[in-house]
């Protein structure tokens, strides 16, 4: 009797294993390699037949020549993947404040003149956001102009071109995506450049 229940127990053991653990996973990521095969992949993004970033992501950068990304708090270095996470530092917090203050005089020391909107100061929950506001980019226009050579007005087409609405039209802002905005500026400069902003 005992041992009935064993070589039932067992081979449902052996069912479910092969039903969820392989044939399961397998058909999802097949479905998803045919149905949403750049999602499924990681909304990668590549530049001169290499891999520079994904579109869901921010990327550390600090080349005045390109858009720069929301502030973020990942340990380590910015936007790291593998440490996603705010500070979780309060609103009176004295870290908190002055890195805010540091990064007002990094934004003034470049003619960035306030106010600033949120996303340009402060950091995000998830410390990798690939997204910054409408205004946020248009403040930065002048300087990624300034710095890349290209003409502020072919600046500002380029963040009408990628702007993106509210998520289902009511929640949070207009915003566009720093990747695409980045790679359209690398199209404008030389090839041998992209190493040095990324």
């Amino acid at each position: 009797m005992i041992l009935k229940h064993i070589r039932q127990s067992l081979m449902m053991f052996i069912f479910f294993f092969v039903l969820l653990g392989i044939v399961y996973p397998v058909l999802i990521t097949a479905l998803a390699q045919v149905i949403f095969k750049e999602k499924a992949n990681g909304s990668l993004i590549t530049y001169d037949g290499k891999i520079v970033g994904s579109k869901l992501i921010c990327q550390p950068i600090n080349d005045p020549r390109f858009f720069w990304f929301r502030p973020s708090s990942t340990s380590d270095f910015p936007c790291n993947p593998l440490s996603s996470g705010g500070s979780n530092l309060g609103p009176t917090n004295k870290q908190l404040i002055k890195n805010v203050k540091s990064r007002i005089e990094l934004l003034k020391s470049y003619d960035i003149d306030g106010p600033y909107p949120g996303d340009m100061i402060l950091g995000s929950g998830s410390g990798l956001e690939p997204y910054i506001s409408i205004k946020n980019a248009m403040l930065q226009a002048k300087r990624v102009s300034k710095y890349s050579g290209i003409p502020y007005q072919n600046i500002v087409s380029l963040i009408n071109k990628y702007k993106e609405p509210k998520t289902f039209g009511i929640f949070g802002a207009d915003k566009v995506n720093v990747m695409k905005l980045n790679m359209e500026l690398l199209k404008w400069m030389k090839k041998d450049q992209h190493q040095k902003a990324y």
